[in-house]
């Protein structure tokens, strides 16, 4: 594996594996197209049940599955994509924290759903970048810098404004002010 590679689709693969081209082409590209479309579904949707839920469970499990071929794809070539694992780890853990929060109505429960899946996807994205920025239009002739930096500075304002100002957010704030001990109930 050292210096081979396959060129797929114009983008280079670092390896002529059998096993890790068979993983990332067959297995792991799909599911990060799908996480990508039923997160974005999912943040776009009317919130509660029904499309929104639906969605994120969608999200959730494809990214469950993702950070698992991640994991696979670090292992075998471990030195060059450890961070990768770490990424994909970390992506995975808010997710998992978000839905935790939500399913068990964890005290402040809408903001660390929102924060917590907000993040997994940024930092799913950070990792699809930091992997393949270097080969992408436009991409490509940024600093390797840009790849963590650029996704953290566009989601940043996008993920303050939803965790101060979305209407779950507002409706738990004015709910607790007037005595109530929780809001959303049909949020699943």
């Amino acid at each position: 594996m050292e210096g081979d590679s396959t060129t797929i689709g114009g983008i280079v693969v670092p390896s002529t594996n059998p096993a890790f081209l068979a993983v990332v082409v067959g297995v792991h590209i799909p599911l990060g197209i799908a996480c990508v479309i039923a997160g974005a579904g999912a943040m776009l949707s009317r919130k509660g049940r029904g499309r929104h839920s639906r969605l994120g469970t969608i999200y959730f499990w494809c990214l469950l599955a993702l950070s698992t071929s991640a994991a696979f794809l670090s292992i075998m070539r471990w030195s060059e994509n450890y961070h990768l694992f770490i990424l994909g780890a970390a992506s995975f853990g808010c997710a998992w924290l978000a839905r935790s929060a939500l399913r068990s109505r964890w005290q402040h429960w809408v903001r660390l759903h929102i924060g917590g899946m907000s993040l997994s996807y940024l930092v799913m994205l950070i990792a699809f970048y930091v992997d393949n920025g270097k080969q992408l239009p436009v991409w490509k002739n940024l600093p390797a810098f840009t790849y963590w930096l650029l996704p953290v500075a566009i989601a940043s304002p996008l993920i303050a404004r939803a965790l101060f100002s979305h209407p779950l957010v507002k409706a738990y704030r004015l709910d607790r002010r007037e005595g109530g001990k929780e809001v959303g109930r049909d949020f699943d």
